[in-house]
């Protein structure tokens, strides 16, 4: 009987893809895992991570550590346009997301207001900005986080507005959205929304959620409404149709769609690795796909210091995976993206990520792998590793 576990550290990048400079020259220069070492007060201390043979891929001395035999690191290349956290997890769970479009909201305003009136909700734009105020409490506008033109969202205050309420108009947006992400997204905001409603890069607009206090605030609730997709074919749908449990912790709880897993939503870094400990020693046989949130937060938020005293949390919650882990397991710590916090802007950045990977037992030496062409190489791993027919 063999377990899988897929840490995926939210926004840790490793290097700039050749391609990231096509929509922001500056990010031919992203490196996340680097600048963030580079920024902290002192080397953070991340023997996990090194064990796991991060430092044959960035040499540092924070990682000056041995490598555990079994263990194996290289890069992988996103396999997606731009860099979505959604995207990111679909590609990983071995969905082909290539074809995804970019659609700037302003271009599609019209089409969405007709949809939202036609399902008996008031829609209008607001003055000077390509946003719907829908039902006179959800902003209805680009994701300001992403790649202009790659997510949409509806936003509203709990206070205002049920977060039910805020999912049905976002499931209408879905119908007639030709993007491959709309955010349904319900907090508590330290002000009016629409004080937070700005412009954004290349004719965006929408709610800017970090100035909102949505992120600050208890009682976030988030729902990821994604492009078709058969599910039955990813890997937690796989594993579970031949009996393995399967855990989704943190926000692959919220983008993963596995009828029969079980689900254990967080944001909080601690809540989220321990979540991942319990799901991991709980059975003989499992599959665990847990994402870490809060680094790429600390991305957004341009908070080089706060990432890296992150990364040292991490890397404290990943000891007890390793010390966990029988012959016959596996465990990949990766990311989805980029998002560098020293880059001069909030958005992701189109970065390979990396890849560590650790079998106990495995007779070989730790080892650097060749670069991958797409994320979608960790659900082919790790189906292999339960006996899974990839």
């Amino acid at each position: 009987m063999s377990r899988a576990v897929i840490l995926v550290i939210d926004g840790l990048g490793i290097g700039a893809m050749p391609d990231a400079a096509a929509l922001r020259p500056g990010d031919a220069a992203a490196h996340t895992l680097g600048h963030v070492l580079d920024a902290a007060n002192g080397a953070p201390r991340l023997p996990a991570f090194a064990a796991l043979g991060l430092g044959l891929l960035h040499p540092h001395e924070s990682l000056d550590h041995p490598i555990l035999p079994g263990a194996a690191a290289g890069r992988s290349a996103l396999g997606y346009p731009g860099a979505d956290t959604f995207a990111g997890h679909q590609t990983m769970m071995g969905t082909d997301m290539s074809g995804t479009a970019l659609a700037r909201f302003a271009d599609h305003l019209d089409t969405v207001a007709s949809a939202l009136r036609s399902a008996g909700h008031e829609a209008r734009a607001l003055d000077g900005l390509p946003v719907l105020l829908v039902d006179g409490h959800a902003v209805v506008g680009d994701n300001l986080e992403a790649d202009p033109g790659l997510t949409w969202n509806v936003s509203a205050r709990l206070d205002e507005l049920p977060f039910e309420e805020v999912l049905a108009i976002a499931r209408t947006v879905r119908g007639v959205a030709p993007t491959a992400r709309v955010i349904a997204v319900g907090g508590h905001s330290t002000g009016p929304l629409l004080r937070s409603v700005r412009s954004g890069a290349d004719g965006t607009a929408g709610l800017d959620t970090p100035a909102s206090g949505f992120y600050v605030n208890d009682g976030l609730e988030v729902a990821h409404l994604g492009v078709r997709i058969d599910h039955t074919r990813q890997l937690p749908s796989r594993a579970a149709a031949a009996g393995i449990p399967v855990t989704l912790v943190g926000k692959a709880a919220d983008i993963i769609v596995c009828p029969d897993a079980v689900r254990r939503p967080a944001v909080e870094t601690a809540e989220v690795l321990k979540e991942t400990f319990t799901a991991l020693t709980r059975t003989d046989s499992a599959l665990v796909v847990a994402n870490v949130q809060e680094t790429d937060l600390a991305g957004h938020q341009q908070d080089a210091h706060r990432y890296a005293s992150l990364l040292q949390e991490i890397d404290a919650g990943v000891s007890p995976l390793l010390d966990a882990m029988r012959p016959g397991d596996h465990l990949i710590v990766t990311g989805d993206h980029g998002n560098d916090p020293t880059i001069g802007h909030p958005f992701h950045t189109r970065e390979f990520v990396p890849v560590l990977s650790h079998a106990p037992g495995s007779p070989s030496r730790p080892r650097a792998l060749p670069d991958a062409t797409s994320l979608s190489n960790i659900a082919l791993t790790a189906a292999r590793a339960l006996g899974l027919p990839s």
